[in-house]
């Protein structure tokens, strides 16, 4: 009992102080969850200080329960807290367990008697459990203890290992250092060992130059040294190399002198190259003209053999020179000594070929005395050969072209236009000078020059002047020939026998076709047969056809043999078709514009001549016949026969000069208006220049037309002249009562009787009748062509038909039947079948 008193004094106040515990428990426990709450924990762990929890709390679940603990507290276990192994088992009985208790605290043998003792051993008890309660943190807290010492020793280790680390760190990056700085240290020597090494290199080389000039001046001074041999050439494009070097390097030392020094040995190599060039060719010339001349049979072996001996000379000294004219181009002494050799060479060819020349031209000369067309073609033909041939020998010694080599051949060439000008100068046939003309500018300009242009330059600028002077001369000749065989042309009597000749001829021709058709058995027929001029036979040409056409019909009128023309005609035509491929086009507009009027002029006086000889008719269709024939002939020229003239009009310098001599402007003189005649003078008396064209196709086509219209009206008077006149009184009669004159009876006049408009008509009926048959004759004897004697003919019928129309109608108007039953006019269709005798 005595235990039992205390024992519940104490449960109760145990039970307090564990209500008081619980209640600062849940307080601190509250507190610790506002430590992780979620949203805004108030002391965050970090996630290794999260692992570390959860690894104490597992710990913390496997820890054995403790011996001292109550068997209630026992059974309150929960089945996984059973599961733990015990150390201590199960005891039966309170009082065991209270035993057991007080023995674990010592005190098996005390008894407690008093609430002192019962409080002391209550609290010793709590101690002791409050010890057994935290004796498991407590090992956890050493556990931990000795974890953090190791994890304190680990860091410490950490911290030495980084230390060392960082000290070898800095270790390294000293050595790393010292290691990149004796890198580049290496990589800069062995750069300013190859800089060093291109400088040797390039001072070397540099001096190689310099160097050159005493192996270079040993050799040029060596007397076993020859051109020909093989190391003259690349010791001479040593030579060049050096002298180009120094020459671009100004700045170097002792450049002038060096230059100067590979100067002199340039100068003695060229010394050499033209010395033995120069003696090859002039040994080559001594050889051909100290040969015996007897050794060759002519001329032409001796043009042969000069090519041949130095053509085979040539590659002696072709590789030598080819050297030279590679670098004439880069050096001006190179080109200085080229040029050397090229006058050496052409001096030789020169003394060797001019008298050879000079005696060929001399002999073809002697040859062609008489003959001046085969003189200059021989001779042209020659140089022709001579420059072909000089250019291929000149090749064969140069691989580039000089302006000396064609010089040379235009002084050759000038040996021939030498001999052949004088001869031309005195050439008075145009024939000759035209001939000569065809073949300076067709054979030789066109055909060999156009052909080989650049080997025959020179050759065509000789006979470019040569052509000039046949032209000139043909121009001069013309312009005589002109003035003396056709302005100045005397016609015989047999020239003006119009139209006697032309029916001689026509007899002849028919005579002739007569016999053609009895010999059954000849070919020929007489459109074969011409009766032409000899000055005929020179074809007269223009452009690619030929200015006279032979007629192809059967008949040929003998106004169409060219024989038959008129001289003037023929020589005017002949003239013209030499000229027209022989000068330029615009001298020869000139000539033609000269030709044609004077054959025109010639016409007209031969025209009038025959007029009075003969009749009318004859002198116009004549004329009419001729102009056409020029103007056929004229067609085929591709030019305009117009030329321009200039002329000065001094009227107006006239006038004023005039005014100012009036003695009445002489006080007016310094006076400034309108009325001073010296100032009208200066400003006014200008003469004027004027141009006018004169066109010698529009001239004949003039001429022509005048000489068709002056026909026409002298066949209209010759047929109704009578009808006319009496229509013409007419015509005033009427006119005169239209006028308020008195009225007239047509029939009532005496000259307009009946019986006198029957004589009138009559008369001109037989007229017709009997004039027409012979003008008609006359047309086709002249113009040799019914579609032109159609149309000349056709103003003078229709003029004829006109005025026997106009006298219908007037006799129908003014008689009575009667009266025309008398008169007896012939009808219209009377007329024209009269008429038609010219269809």
């Amino acid at each position: 009992s005595t235990f039992s008193v205390p024992g519940s004094g104490s449960c109760r106040g145990g039970a307090v102080t564990l209500t008081m515990a619980d209640g600062a428990d849940r307080e601190a426990r509250g507190r610790l969850s506002l430590w992780e709450r979620r949203p805004d924990p108030t002391a965050p762990l970090t996630e290794r200080q999260s692992d570390s929890v959860l690894e104490l709390k597992a710990a913390a679940e496997t820890l054995p329960v403790p011996a001292e603990l109550p068997i209630e507290d026992l059974c309150s276990l929960t089945s996984h807290s059973l599961a733990i192994a015990l150390s201590a088992t199960v005891p039966e009985s309170t009082e065991d367990v209270l035993f057991r208790g007080f023995a674990a605290l010592g005190m098996e043998d005390e008894k407690i008697e008093t609430a002192q003792q019962f409080f002391s051993w209550f609290a010793q008890l709590q101690t002791q459990m409050d010890q057994d309660e935290g004796a498991k943190y407590r090992e956890v807290r050493d556990y931990l203890a000795g974890f953090q010492q190791q994890c304190d020793a680990i860091l410490k280790d950490v911290n030495s290992a980084l230390h060392h680390l960082e000290s070898l760190q800095k270790q390294y990056l000293f050595v790393s250092t010292k290691t990149g700085t004796l890198h580049e240290a290496c990589e800069q020597l062995l750069k300013e060992q190859s800089e060093l090494v291109d400088l040797a290199e390039n001072i070397q080389q540099k001096l190689s130059y310099f160097n050159e000039l005493e192996n270079i001046s040993t050799k040029l001074n060596s007397p076993t040294l020859s051109v020909n041999s093989e190391g003259f050439i690349p010791m001479l494009a040593k030579l060049d190399d050096c002298i180009a070097y120094i020459s671009l390097h100004p700045n170097f030392k002792d450049n002038p002198i060096y230059i100067t020094k590979f100067k002199q040995c340039l100068s003695k190599a060229m010394h050499l190259m033209k010395m033995y060039t120069v003696n090859t060719l002039q040994n080559l010339t001594n050889q051909l003209l100290k040969r015996d001349p007897s050794t060759v049979p002519n001329a032409d072996n001796a043009f042969t053999l000069y090519y041949v001996k130095f053509r085979a000379a040539a590659p002696k000294v072709s590789t030598l020179i080819e050297q030279i004219e590679q670098r004439a181009e880069k050096i001006s002494e190179y080109q200085h000594l080229l040029g050397e050799i090229h006058q050496c060479y052409l001096d030789q060819r020169e003394h060797l070929l001019g008298p050879s020349i000079t005696m060929t031209i001399s002999d073809l000369t002697s040859q062609n005395n008489r003959d001046h067309c085969a003189l200059v073609r021989s001779g042209c033909a020659f140089m022709v050969h001579v420059c072909q041939d000089e250019h291929q020998l000149y090749n064969e010694f140069f691989t580039k072209s000089s302006p000396k080599l064609d010089e040379l051949l235009e002084k050759l060439c000038l040996s021939l236009y030498d001999v052949l000008r004088p001869l031309i100068i005195h050439v008075i046939h145009l024939e000759t000078l035209s001939e000569l003309c065809g073949i300076l500018k067709n054979e030789m300009l066109e055909d060999h020059v156009q052909n080989n242009a650049e080997h025959l330059a020179a050759f065509a600028a000789v006979v470019k002047q040569m052509l000039e002077d046949v032209q000139e001369r043909l121009v001069y000749r013309t312009h005589i020939y002109i003035q003396t065989d056709i302005i100045g042309y005397k016609p015989a009597p047999g020239d003006l026998a119009y139209p006697d000749k032309l029916e001689m001829m026509e007899q002849i021709a028919q005579s002739l076709k007569d016999e053609q058709k009895k010999v059954t058995s000849s070919d020929a027929s007489f459109s074969d047969v011409r009766l032409e001029d000899p000055e005929a036979n020179n074809v007269l040409k223009s452009g690619a056809s030929e200015v006279i056409n032979p007629r192809t019909q059967t008949t040929v009128s003998p106004a169409d043999l060219h024989g038959m023309w008129y001289p003037t005609v023929r020589r005017t035509l002949v003239c013209l078709s030499k000229l027209y491929r022989c000068i330029d086009r615009a001298v020869f507009q000139g000539l033609s514009q000269e030709a044609l009027s004077a054959c025109i002029q010639s016409l007209l006086g031969a025209a009038e001549s025959i007029t009075k000889n003969k009749t009318q008719v004859d002198g116009q269709l004549f004329l009419i016949k001729h102009l056409l024939i020029l103007r056929e002939q004229i067609a085929p020229f591709h030019t305009e026969f117009t030329i321009k003239e200039i002329s000065l009009d001094l009227k107006k310098t006239r006038d004023a000069a005039f005014k100012i001599l009036n003695p009445k402007t002489v006080p007016r003189f310094f006076r400034l208006n309108s009325n001073n005649a010296l100032l009208e003078f200066l400003l006014q008396g200008t003469p004027e220049i004027k141009e006018h064209y004169i066109d010698s196709k529009k001239d004949v086509d003039r001429y022509l037309k005048s000489a068709c219209e002056q026909f026409i009206q002298q066949q209209t008077r010759l047929f109704v002249e009578q009808l006319e006149a009496f229509m013409t009184k007419v015509s005033s009669l009427k006119t005169m009562a239209n006028e308020g004159g008195p009225k007239y009876t047509l029939s009532q006049q005496p000259w307009a009787q009946p019986a006198k408009i029957n004589d009138i008509v009559s008369s001109t009926y037989k007229i017709i009748k009997t004039k027409l048959p012979t003008t008609l004759r006359s047309m086709s004897l002249y113009l040799a062509n019914k579609d032109t004697e159609f149309i000349l003919f056709k103003p003078v019928r229709n003029n004829i038909q006109q005025v026997f129309q106009k006298l219908h109608a007037m006799l129908k108007e003014e008689f009575s039947n009667e009266d025309l039953q008398i008169i007896a006019c012939p009808s219209m269709e009377q007329v024209n079948l009269l008429l038609s005798l010219s269809k």
